[in-house]
Parts: C-alpha cells; sequence; structure tokens
C-alpha cells in the first residue's frame, strides 16, 4: 500500500506525521506523495480540505483518514495518543471505505470564454465585490427568485455544520446525496421577496445563479476565495465525483455532532 501524510505544519503535528511515517514505513508500506491509496491528514478538518483539494484528481483511487491535533474535527476521528493503534490498522487491517456526496461548481463567462469547475467538501458562497449582491435563481431551469442581500451559500451534507449552520441551514446526514442553498442577510420589504429559508435539493436538481447587477464576484470554494470577473453564470449540483474515507471502526456522524455543540 502506499500513503502519504499531510500536516497543519505545526510542532506538534509535524512531529506525529515524522513518527507516522517512519512507523508505516517499518511496516513496509510506500510512501508515495503523488499516487498515494490512503492519505493520512494530521491536524484538523482545515488540513483535511487541504489534502481533499490536493488529491482532488484520484478521488476514486485515495481514501482519507484525519488526525486531529486541535480541537475535535468532523473529519478527523483519531486522537495522537492513538496512532500506534492507527498505524497498525492501516498496515494490517482492510478498511471499510465511507464515501461523502460532494458540491460540483461550474462557472460560466461573457463572450464565450472557458468554463471553470471547481469541487468542493465542504461549501461554496458567492458575494458581490462592491455592494449588494443581485442574483436571478433558477432551480431545474426554473426561476426561483430574485435574490437581494450579502450573499449566498451552497453546502454538501458534510458542509452542512460548517458556515450552512451559522446561517441557519439544516444539518444534514452525509449519506444523502443533496446540497443546500442558504441566503445571506437577504433584504426581505414590500417590494422584493425571497424565500428567506435554506432549500435542500436532491442529485438530480441543478441550482443556476445569474448575475444582474455586475459581473465580477467573489467565489469561496471550501478555504480558497478566488476572484472571478465577467460571470454568466455559476451552476452548482451534486457532483458525480464523492470522497471517500478510510474507516477503521465506528465514526457516528450524530455523536460527532452532539460532541461538537451538545456536549460540555
Amino acid at each position: 500500500m502506499k500513503f502519504a501524510i499531510t500536516s497543519k505544519g505545526d510542532s506538534k503535528s509535524n512531529t506525529l506525521m515524522h513518527k507516522m511515517r517512519t512507523y508505516l514505513q517499518d511496516f513496509n508500506l510506500t510512501y508515495d506523495e503523488d499516487q498515494p491509496d490512503i492519505v493520512i491528514s494530521v491536524g484538523g478538518d482545515g488540513t483535511l480540505l487541504y489534502a481533499f483539494h490536493r488529491y482532488r484528481s484520484r478521488l476514486d483511487k485515495t481514501a482519507f483518514v484525519g488526525v486531529h491535533t486541535g480541537h475535535l474535527g468532523f473529519y478527523a476521528d483519531w486522537v495522537p495518543e492513538e496512532i500506534e493503534k492507527l498505524v497498525i490498522a492501516i498496515a494490517k487491517t482492510p478498511y471499510q471505505v465511507i464515501e461523502y456526496p460532494l458540491l460540483e461548481t461550474i462557472i460560466r463567462y461573457q463572450h464565450g470564454g472557458k468554463e471553470t469547475r471547481y469541487l468542493a467538501l465542504n461549501e461554496s458562497t458567492v458575494k458581490s465585490v462592491e455592494g449588494t449582491l443581485v442574483m436571478d435563481v433558477e432551480i431545474r431551469g426554473q426561476h426561483f427568485e430574485r435574490f437581494r442581500g450579502d450573499g449566498l451559500c451552497l453546502s454538501t451534507p458534510s458542509g452542512s455544520t460548517a458556515y450552512n449552520k451559522a446561517l441557519g441551514g439544516a444539518i444534514i446526514h452525509p449519506s444523502i446525496p443533496a446540497i443546500q442553498f442558504a441566503e445571506m442577510a437577504s433584504i426581505n420589504n414590500r417590494v422584493f421577496r425571497t424565500i428567506g429559508s435554506p432549500l435542500i435539493l436532491p442529485a438530480h436538481h441543478t441550482c443556476m445563479l445569474k448575475p444582474v447587477n455586475g459581473p465580477d464576484f467573489l467565489v469561496t470554494i471550501d478555504h480558497l476565495s478566488l476572484l472571478h470577473k465577467d460571470v454568466k453564470s455559476i451552476q452548482y449540483r451534486v457532483a458525480d465525483e464523492k470522497i471517500r474515507f478510510a474507516r477503521f471502526r465506528p465514526f457516528p456522524f450524530w455523536k460527532r455532532v452532539h460532541d461538537s455543540f451538545v456536549s460540555d
């Protein structure tokens, strides 16, 4: 088996990374940063997001596993005191593959420019470069609303506990292939109307955003923030690809939700 390890970069994470690399090589596993079968993320959820984007071209071949060195993460289910146990599991135990849905974002440009495609593990947001964001929202090719406000957030089920939750969105179990549409500070009065509630769209539905008041937008893809000019439309849907997690023991989603938001 070939493996790679990504680290948050702090001294604790780097020490664990080097220790795990040595242990796994002692078990005759091959360290390969280019074509790993398994990627170990040491840090937090942000470190795993970085690893996901680094290996997004190998999602059908690479599985991820996380070790958290700070606060409890939604993607990292091992702690530093368990790395010997994890190393033995990786070296000796066949793992179960758990797949989570991803968000596909396609940005098309005016004047026939080449479209850009992204995959997000958590979410994508859209904001205006200046002033209020005004977007026509289409669902399944039909006009749904004209949004006016601070911005829009499209999230995956696994990302529903992140920015989406802060916007009042629902928490969705990641076994459900869906995306969620949430508004940021929408303007609602006697003149302007939006739905005002988060929407959950199934895998066969597409959400299309079409600019009304300007062609330039700030678009985030997980932790990446990008300026896009001359935008004609932004399309969102459940991606065909999925992220694969290597599970060596149960990691119940609702327990993670409880431990992160409810437990003392």
